[in-house]
């Protein structure tokens, strides 16, 4: 019985020396810290500024359908084929509008994830355990935005 005492003492005293040990080794290192200006990083892409260009010449086609669709039907004086060219026209315009949306969409969160796998990457690379968006933080870290801007690029 006194020797099942001393064992669980020395087992205890084990546990607890070794929890201390690993406290004592986490608290002294301090988290290498980040930030990174994500509007300047997408304003900078290149992706991005490509994507707003094709999504300008989309926006000036469907205009161009708009434009189309108004003069053919102040051309027209019957109600009943007015009628069938606006929801011809309708149509039309809804199908270039919701295409135009689902690709810019699809296409933004690409280079979204693009554009977080080279933060990451960066990140890793510079031994930061911690990157945060610029905007939200008031005091510290280190700015590495230009950095990564470079790759982005």
């Amino acid at each position: 019985m006194y020797k099942k005492f001393h064992v669980a003492v020395i087992v205890a005293l084990a546990f607890g020396l070794g929890y201390s040990v690993n406290n004592i080794a986490i608290s002294d290192t301090t988290p290498k810290v980040a930030v990174v200006d994500t509007t300047k990083i997408v304003a900078n892409s290149s992706a991005v500024k490509n994507l707003k260009a094709e999504q300008e010449k989309k926006i000036k086609a469907m205009q161009a359908t708009i434009d189309k669709a108004r003069a053919e039907i102040s051309k027209e004086t019957d109600p009943a084929k007015i009628a069938k060219l606006e929801e011809k026209y309708r149509n039309e315009i809804n199908r270039q509008k919701l295409a135009l949306d689902t690709e810019y969409n699809t296409k933004l969160t690409q280079i979204d994830a693009e554009i977080k796998n080279s933060v990451v990457e960066k990140a890793k690379s510079m031994n930061y355990n911690l990157v945060l968006p610029k905007n939200i933080v008031f005091f510290g870290g280190d700015d590495i935005t230009d950095i990564i801007a470079k790759d982005i690029k």
